[in-house]
């Protein structure tokens, strides 16, 4: 298949077009390059050559730029909760706005698949229990309401010619070559190997599903490839129900691979951002889709590469390993304006 990956320098996207190319797939690449400056690591694996890839903005991306392929990937957004609330307003021209604007544009060209990376996120104050596909949502964030909104929009496209997917990922993790240190575990393993001290700001009680990022690509590569009337129009969560764990429990995990980390909890902070979420559904009816890694699994992989590549502490508070620190950087040194395109 001719799949168009937007976001393919990012975090999950490197490891995508790396599993798509595997697969025998024929892929595109679009990124528009803001975090280009942070590569962690490299070998034949984590390399994958893309024989295009589109330079732009997805809010630029025209019919002639998606002309030709069978599929769109759209994994390119601002790519979570602080940064979506840096900017809101933009946040919405970005997320929601472009996002529907490539959707439209995939459907008037006949393009039958889109799959897009939606986010658990949509759960944002959950009630304590298990959430499914089938509960209302409640976003507490910009990022969070837009990933509804697209669903809800590009879900009322679905027909006999245009298939949408929406895949609710839980939070990832894991290596990958365009590393990402501003989500949980990720974060909580580089504090261990560079500091050997987790310093919790809050009392790590929220509930946080979290998945494997190789365990994402896989879900959007069995989407991909299942039968469209098995996945038109449907949302599907990305994980396993035993993956859903408090903070805290997964500071301990941390602490317990790194020797002689240090953990300290803080008091209930303001963030009500508490959800556990019910994987069934994708389990049962995505055909091919299975989780590989369990958190336990993750945490020892990122200690791996920490070993191997020593990394130090300088490269951990990278600017370009945060999105929201290199977005600031981008903006405060001229290269982007107040809307994020490129100067």
């Amino acid at each position: 298949m001719k799949v168009l990956v937007t976001g393919s320098d990012g975090y999950i996207g490197v490891r995508l077009v790396e599993l798509l190319q595997k697969e025998g797939h024929q892929v595109t690449g679009l990124d528009t390059g803001l975090y280009r400056d942070g590569w962690l690591y490299s070998d034949q694996k984590s390399t994958p050559r893309i024989p295009s890839t589109i330079n732009k903005d997805l809010r630029r991306i025209t019919a002639e730029d998606l002309a030709g392929h069978e599929a769109i990937v759209h994994l390119a957004e601002l790519s979570n909760d602080p940064l979506g609330q840096n900017n809101p307003e933009v946040t919405y021209k970005i997320n929601h706005e472009g996002s529907v604007a490539i959707a439209k544009l995939a459907r008037d060209l006949g393009i039958r698949r889109f799959v897009y990376a939606s986010s658990c996120s949509v759960y944002g104050a959950g009630t304590g229990e298990f959430l499914d596909e089938t509960a209302t949502p409640n976003p507490q964030t910009a990022y969070a309401k837009c990933k509804v909104l697209v669903e809800q929009d590009v879900g009322k496209m679905a027909s006999d010619s245009f298939s949408p997917v929406f895949l609710r990922n839980a939070t990832a993790y894991g290596p990958s070559p365009r590393m990402r240190f501003d989500i949980v575990i990720n974060d909580l393993c580089a504090l261990a190997w560079t500091t050997k001290k987790i310093a919790m700001l809050s009392d790590g009680s929220p509930w946080r599903p979290v998945a494997h990022v190789e365990d994402i690509c896989r879900a959007v590569l069995c989407s991909l490839q299942a039968p469209e009337m098995v996945v038109r129009g449907k949302i599907f969560n990305v994980g396993q129900n035993s993956d859903n764990y408090r903070v805290r429990e997964l500071a301990k995990m941390v602490a317990d691979e790194f020797p002689g980390c240090e953990i300290s909890v803080g008091s209930s902070g303001g963030d009500n951002r508490s959800y556990r979420v019910n994987f069934d559904r994708i389990h049962n009816e995505l055909p091919g889709f299975v989780c590989k890694y369990r958190a336990s699994e993750g945490i020892r992989q990122l200690h791996e590469l920490f070993e191997r590549i020593q990394m130090p502490a300088d490269i951990y508070q990278f600017r370009a390993f945060t999105r929201l620190k290199q977005l600031k950087f981008l903006q405060s040194s001229n290269q982007i304006d107040e809307e994020f395109f490129w100067r």
